[in-house]
């Protein structure tokens, strides 16, 4: 199994699943492939080729019960199209502004205007968001802090004081401590700890745009439907707040799976509060809207979306 994985993907995912050769005790235990964000290709990819070698009789055999993917990239006729009815719906641009959209950009053709008229719209909506933070409408605008790898051994060895002003963001901002997760996981201390063999791993780089890559996966519906249809648990999970990848474009596509209604939208709560809306499809298809997080629901709601991934690996309702 681990051969025709490997083919597929880089040493550091697939392969490195070897760890269970040495430690067969774990084989038995409920396995569960999850990511956010570009994890919306990749997870339903991993986990429908773990399930053809599973139905194959490679061994060793898993113990595969579902995925988890949240804020997830799909497919871009949904990713790319849905900014202009969230906007609306989150009250960014007018009514009328909205519906004049609707009518020049046929068929919700936003991303990709076909006519001047359209263009003109998309330009009036893209003034109206272009000072709000993408990934949380509700968090500061930040400089962003994505050194190329080369960069952070020197970075790291310098103080804050005599590096570049724009390489820093605003204290009060998010990337600010993004930027210091390039600090704390390149530290020799925390390296050492983390008992990272020495010369395998030059620079750790929280977003590495380098990485080699063939974008071929277009559209990962067709693994999403393949895979719920085979019995396969699938949780799918979007911040509200979320801009870049916004909860109504993923709601557009799970629609296209045309699995009908078990339980219907409502509310699901925490410690008495309302932490977001949930709804269920049948081949145990879930989906959840998480209250107030952006686009990585986990780092703005932790609790709550710890409890909802709790709620759900044990078969309890949101």
């Amino acid at each position: 199994m681990w051969a025709s994985l490997c083919e597929m993907f880089p040493p550091w995912t697939i392969c490195s699943l070897k760890w269970l050769d040495d430690h067969p005790q774990f084989l038995s235990n409920p396995l569960y492939i999850g990511g956010d964000s570009y994890g919306g290709k990749v997870v339903p990819v991993i986990t429908h080729e773990i399930v053809k070698d599973i139905e194959a009789g490679k061994q060793p055999l898993l113990n595969l019960k579902g995925y988890v993917i949240g804020n997830p990239i799909t497919e871009a006729r949904f990713d790319d199209n849905s900014f202009v009815p969230y906007s609306f719906g989150m009250g960014l641009i007018s009514k009328e502004l909205y519906m004049a959209a609707k009518k020049s950009c046929r068929g919700g053709e936003y991303a990709k205007p076909k006519n001047a008229e359209c263009a003109r719209d998309v330009g009036a909506i893209n003034e109206c968001i272009s000072g709000l933070n993408q990934a949380h409408i509700l968090e500061p605008k930040c400089e962003i802090f994505l050194p190329h790898p080369r960069q952070m051994r020197h970075l790291v060895d310098q103080s804050l004081e005599l590096m570049p002003p724009l390489l820093i963001p605003d204290i009060k901002c998010r990337s600010y401590g993004f930027m210091l997760s390039n600090y704390w996981a390149n530290n020799d201390t925390v390296r050492e700890a983390l008992r990272i063999q020495m010369n395998t791993v030059e620079e750790w780089v929280r977003c590495d745009y380098d990485v080699p890559y063939v974008q071929d996966i277009s559209s990962s519906i067709p693994y999403h439907h393949i895979l719920t249809t085979r019995g396969y648990r699938a949780l799918v999970y979007s911040g509200d707040h979320d801009l870049s990848l916004s909860h109504v474009g993923t709601q557009a596509w799970i629609k296209t799976l045309n699995f009908s209604i078990v339980d219907d939208w409502r509310p699901w709560s925490v410690d008495g509060q309302v932490a977001g809306y949930t709804r269920s499809f049948a081949n145990n298809l879930t989906f959840a809207l998480v209250k107030g997080a952006g686009h990585i629901a986990p780092e703005h709601r932790p609790k709550e979306s710890y409890n909802m991934f709790e709620r759900w690996i044990f078969h309890k309702p949101l």
